[in-house]
């Protein structure tokens, strides 16, 4: 491997390497920029055109793959893919809790006759109900 060196700014170099390949038709081409005495690779993360927004889930599992799963964040940052796996699970998870919140009215009897008869009781019943639903989305969706 022998670079293909041009002067640039200062002492700074470009070069461009291609390594041999095993295959034939396909060419790998990199190039590397000069900085003091090593030259580095001109590395960039390809592009996401993910216009979705990643809400409020999708933050909060970023945050676990980042902290917890580096090899999953890692892939799926460097594929670009990163942004749109986070909005779908922001998605999934707020379909979600949508879902348990009604099956949890339905299912606790907290209707709009209670909202109407007695609205201190009905405003617990459904922050005990949001708390709860919220629990499970997390323990299932974001920190899984």
């Amino acid at each position: 491997m022998t670079p293909d060196s041009s002067p640039t700014r200062g002492n700074q170099e470009t070069a461009t390497i291609r390594p041999p390949t095993k295959r034939k038709g396909t060419h790998m081409e990199l190039t590397y920029t000069k900085h003091g005495d090593y030259y580095l690779p001109d590395l960039t993360l390809p592009e996401d055109t993910e216009t979705r927004p990643i809400g409020i889930y999708g933050e909060r599992h970023g945050r676990y793959l980042k902290t917890h799963r580096k090899l999953v964040y890692t892939d799926l940052l460097t594929s670009g893919k990163l942004r749109s796996y986070l909005a779908d699970i922001n998605e999934q998870a707020s379909d979600r809790l949508w879902t348990i919140v009604e099956q949890m009215k339905k299912q606790q009897g907290v209707t709009e006759t209670l909202k109407a008869a007695n609205q201190m009781a009905w405003v617990g019943a459904m922050n005990n109900i949001k708390a709860c639903a919220e629990e499970i989305v997390l323990k299932e969706l974001i920190y899984n």
